[in-house]
């Protein structure tokens, strides 16, 4: 359903995939559709950074703006690391982890699926 310029599915194919929450939303997908609704900004997404917006500007044809630093701040995509023997098994970093990135147990060692870790930085908030 296009509710405005572009579909939501037009706008999450440009978005990164984090799945970190930090544009105010519950993962990508429903901050394409806030966008695809014309209720949200095109600068609220930090993973995706200047490159993004630049991105969202041209396909929901608005005039690019620098991102909201209430958002967070452009940086390096990180991966969660966990030191294996450090590591109690608490199982804290589970439950927030967007794409179950991370295996482990409550009391057992955790590793981090690299391939899966998008790097929301959700597993160290």
């Amino acid at each position: 359903m296009t509710l405005g310029v572009a579909s939501a599915g037009d706008i999450d194919a440009l978005l990164p995939q984090t799945q970190c929450t930090r544009c105010g939303y519950g993962g990508c997908r429903p901050y394409a559709e806030a966008l695809a609704a014309q209720s949200a900004e095109i600068n609220q997404c930090p993973p995706g950074g200047a490159a993004t917006i630049a991105a969202l500007s041209t396909l929901l044809r608005r005039p690019p703006l620098p991102l909201n630093p209430a958002n967070g701040s452009e940086g390096p995509q990180l991966v969660a690391q966990i030191d294996e023997e450090a590591c109690i098994g608490c199982a804290r970093c589970l439950p927030p982890c967007p794409v179950d990135a991370i295996l482990g147990a409550h009391k057992q060692m955790h590793s981090v699926m690299l391939a899966l870790c998008t790097g929301c930085e959700l597993c160290v908030a």
